[in-house]
């Protein structure tokens, strides 16, 4: 089922997620309705407070990027927690599902160190590099209350301000299912 996204300006954007329970009702459920929803919206990462859901659970498939280093990334990482993250910081020009039509430069570290549990909760440990770690670190900022947005400097910030109110507000065209502020 596809679910809609929660808007910039909703409150469970902002909030740190709750870790999840091994007996979730209805996760396998929950997961595949988050791909669904992810490839309705051409997004290439989801995590659960964008469908307003306050759990650490996110969902990944780099395949739209169409480069080597991520072709096969599809993976689902529940109660994740970055170790470390490690390399020289790089930018790149980032979008986000809940902020549609606004793109910025992000300074990111190049190689992150997660421990996450996969959708059969194996316990994993994984290093990841590139745009493989830029995903994650993208979506892992969603369940910790932290959008790209309060990764850019101030006046990027003040300048995207009239934008941003009107994502808030709903006065945006987007091709997919969105929930604003206004509406709950």
């Amino acid at each position: 089922m596809i679910l809609p996204i929660y808007a910039y300006g909703d409150p469970v954007l902002k909030k740190k997620a709750s870790p999840i329970e091994k007996d979730h009702p209805g996760l396998k459920e929950l997961i595949a309705n988050m791909y669904e929803t992810m490839y309705a919206s051409h997004g290439v990462g989801l995590a659960a407070p964008q469908i307003g859901l306050s759990l650490r659970l996110f969902v990944t498939d780099g395949s739209p990027f169409e480069e080597d280093e991520v072709k096969d990334f599809k993976q689902v990482f529940i109660n994740p927690q970055i170790v470390e993250e490690a390399g020289d910081p790089w930018k790149f020009n980032e979008g986000c599902l809940s902020i549609p039509h606004v793109r910025e430069d992000v300074s990111r570290k190049e190689t992150v160190l997660i421990e996450y549990y996969d959708e059969d909760w194996n316990f994993r440990r994984e290093l990841f590099s590139g745009l493989a770690a830029r995903i994650i670190q993208h979506e892992y900022d969603h369940i910790e209350g932290v959008l790209f947005t309060d990764r850019i400097s101030p006046l990027r910030r003040r300048l995207l301000n009239k934008r941003l109110s009107d994502i808030s507000s709903g006065n945006v065209k987007v091709d997919y299912k969105m929930r604003f502020p206004s509406q709950r």
